[in-house]
Parts: structure tokens; C-alpha cells; sequence
């Protein structure tokens, strides 16, 4: 199979979308936009390798947008499209890669199906971009503050260009080389300008590229529009044993007392990744951290949570929300509710908004009401993609 490399261009600087981050790093439906961009590409049995082409000073960001994932080490691209493209394509040079597949940072709504035809169109042609032919009636319009129609633009033979844009190698780095300095839109345009053959292939309408706030909004929805929504529950126990602080939800709150148990005994932690582990019917908490293994010994429970975030993630989900009751008569919670529900957001890197922590007693009733452990009870919310 011919070595295929995927580029995603994001030096963009996102001047149109406008807030304090461009726009390929702004989260969308809980990953940044560009995370989600190097997942399609990278999950795609055709390319071999993923690089980003980032803007001087991004490092920071892109780091950690793409943490975790198996992608080659970005480089900075330069003041214009082309040039970006240009110096992405000379740095893939040594992987002397047969395709690349040049795609848009911001266009994370890229599928399976429209990659596909782009790689098999280029076992007959230099070139093949996805597109979309017009459909709407074009109009021409004259200069001045309310423009007026001056023609209508025949539509028959017109596409609109997407990407990915694939190319053989070296034939679009040669083209890049010769068109340095000239001001073409696409890389399709560059490889018109070479001379190259490039097809058009069928792109998709949900491939849309994200310009504005509305763009955002509108992937968002198709996002939710393709998803499941999944609830998860999880309970837990701990005995009270000695100590002077007990750990809840991630919180060292003095007490008299401490709790048992084989790592941390966060009863509010265990409860809360069991409830994420269900909504993925994953198991539970002991099938990913079985108490037999001493490296768990005293462990964080932040670890085991954050475990559970990262599977959805690797499913292309996310956790949406998590509610926590602990049940107990001592220690008092409300003085540390705030902290709990900030170390709880931080944990999943969600908007405390995101996360209740409630706190209840059994008027005095059964093992809690006579002061033997804490119990925990907790609900998760999980978008995952349809039959994910």
C-alpha cells in the first residue's frame, strides 16, 4: 500500500472568529477542534503518519490539544497559507512519504467515507480534492453599500472545494516550490498552476470549516445530531480506620478518623468513576484497578477517574456531567463542596457547572448513621457517537 501522510494546516490565526484562542484550539463538544481533526485522520487505515503545521508561539496549545495522540511533532508554518503548506510539505521530505493528504485544521468533521475516495482517485490521478458540486442559484453582484444583481453566474460544471486534498508527493512539493510567492487559495490552485491532473471527488456537507461562532454551533449540533447519550451509576463503601483526614472527591478534609481501603479510599472518586465506567459499559472500577495489584497501593483515586475520562475520549466521546451524593454524618461537606466540585471539573476538564456534589445523612439509621464508613452514590452523563 503506498505510504500515505496526512498535513493539517492550523497557523491560521482565526481573525473572523475572534476570541482569545484561534479558533483550531477552541473546544468543541469537549475536545479542541484540532484534536478532533488529527483523530479522523489519524484513525484512517490509509495514513500512515499525521503532522500539524502551527503558527510560531502555538507550541503550548497544540501540545495540549494533541496530547496522547500518536502524531509527528508539529512545525511552524509562515505568513501565508501557501507558505505553511509549503514548509509542511519539505518537512515530511525524510519520511519520503508516496501521498499526502493536505487537509484543513478546522474542518474536524471530516468522515471515513470522503478520505477514502480521495486516496483511491489518486491511484489514477496527480491530484484529487473533495468537493461538493453547487446547487444553489449564483448571483454576481455590483459594487457599493447595497449591492445589487448584476448577473447570474451559470452553475452547471461549478464545485465547491474541500478538504482533504491529496496529492503524490513529490509532484505537489514541486508544485509548492514553483508557486512560491504567488497568492492561490487551495492547493488545488497550486496544482493547477503545475500543470497537475486533479480529480474531483464527492466531499460531504457536514464537512464544513470553521470560520465563525455560527460554523462552531453548527458542528456542535451535527456532533450531538450523530451521538448517544448515556447515563452511568456508581455506589461505593468505605469503613471509617485510623487517621486524621479522609480523602473525598479529591479532597483532604480533617477528621478524627480516616477511611480503609486499598488505594486512597476516595469513596466519592470510586463512586464517580464507576458511574462513568457504566455509561461505557466498561466494568468497574476493580476490572481496571484490581485491589490484588500493590502498584494501586495508597494510589490517587484521580487516577482511576481520569482513567475512565480517557476511555471515553478513545471511543470519540466525553463526559458531560456527573452528580455525587456522599452519604455520611461526619464529616461536614458544605465547608468543602466548592472544592470538591472545582477538583472534580478539573479532573474530567469540565466547566464546574458540569458537576453537583450533594452531601446527605440517614437521620441516623444503618452503618453510616452509626458512624462505621462514608458511602457514595453517583450518576455520569456520556455522549458517545451512535453505536459507540
Amino acid at each position: 500500500m503506498p505510504h500515505t501522510v496526512a498535513l493539517i494546516v492550523a497557523a491560521g490565526r482565526g481573525v473572523r472568529f475572534g476570541g482569545p484562542l484561534p479558533k483550531q484550539y477552541r473546544a468543541l463538544a469537549g475536545r479542541p477542534v484540532l484534536r478532533r481533526t488529527a483523530e479522523a485522520l489519524s484513525s484512517h487505515p490509509a495514513v500512515g503518519a499525521v503532522r500539524a503545521v502551527i503558527a510560531p508561539g502555538d507550541t503550548a496549545h497544540c501540545g495540549e490539544a494533541l496530547a496522547g495522540l500518536d502524531v509527528l511533532p508539529p512545525v511552524e508554518g509562515g505568513a501565508e497559507r501557501q507558505d505553511s503548506v509549503r514548509r509542511g510539505l519539505e518537512s515530511l521530505a525524510d519520511l519520503q512519504p508516496d501521498r499526502v493528504l493536505i487537509h484543513d485544521g478546522v474542518r474536524p468533521l471530516v468522515d471515513t467515507a470522503t478520505i477514502d475516495r480521495v486516496v483511491a482517485a489518486l491511484d489514477d490521478h496527480e491530484g484529487a480534492i473533495a468537493a461538493l458540486p453547487v446547487t444553489d442559484t449564483l448571483k454576481r453582484g455590483s459594487d457599493g453599500e447595497t449591492p445589487k444583481i448584476a448577473a447570474t453566474v451559470d452553475r452547471a460544471g461549478l464545485w465547491r472545494a474541500q478538504t482533504p486534498q491529496g496529492f503524490r508527493f513529490e509532484a505537489i512539493l514541486a508544485a509548492h516550490a514553483a508557486a512560491a510567492g504567488r497568492a492561490l487559495t487551495d492547493d488545488a490552485a497550486v496544482a493547477e498552476a503545475a500543470g497537475l491532473d486533479v480529480a474531483l471527488v464527492l466531499g460531504d456537507a457536514d464537512n464544513l470549516k470553521i470560520t465563525t461562532e455560527a460554523d462552531l454551533a453548527q458542528a456542535e449540533r451535527l456532533l450531538a445530531a450523530a451521538s448517544e447519550v448515556r447515563i452511568g451509576q456508581g455506589f461505593d463503601v468505605h469503613r471509617f480506620g485510623p487517621g486524621t483526614a479522609v480523602m473525598l472527591c479529591g479532597v483532604a478534609v480533617p477528621h478524627e478518623r480516616g477511611l480503609m481501603g486499598h488505594s486512597d479510599a476516595d469513596v466519592g472518586l470510586h463512586a464517580a468513576t464507576d458511574a462513568v465506567l457504566g455509561a461505557l459499559g466498561a466494568g468497574d472500577i476493580g476490572s481496571h484497578f484490581p485491589p490484588s495489584d500493590p502498584q494501586w497501593a495508597g494510589a490517587a483515586s484521580d487516577v482511576f477517574l481520569a482513567h475512565a475520562r480517557d476511555l471515553a475520549r478513545a471511543r470519540g466521546g466525553a463526559v458531560l456531567h456527573l452528580d455525587v451524593t456522599l452519604i455520611c454524618e461526619a464529616p461536614k461537606v458544605g465547608p468543602h463542596r466548592a472544592a470538591m466540585t472545582a477538583r472534580l471539573a478539573e479532573i474530567l476538564e469540565l466547566a464546574p457547572n458540569r458537576v453537583s456534589v450533594k452531601a446527605t445523612t440517614t437521620e441516623g439509621l444503618g452503618f453510616t448513621g452509626r458512624g462505621e464508613g462514608i458511602a457514595a452514590q453517583a450518576v455520569a452523563t456520556v455522549r458517545l457517537p451512535a453505536g459507540g
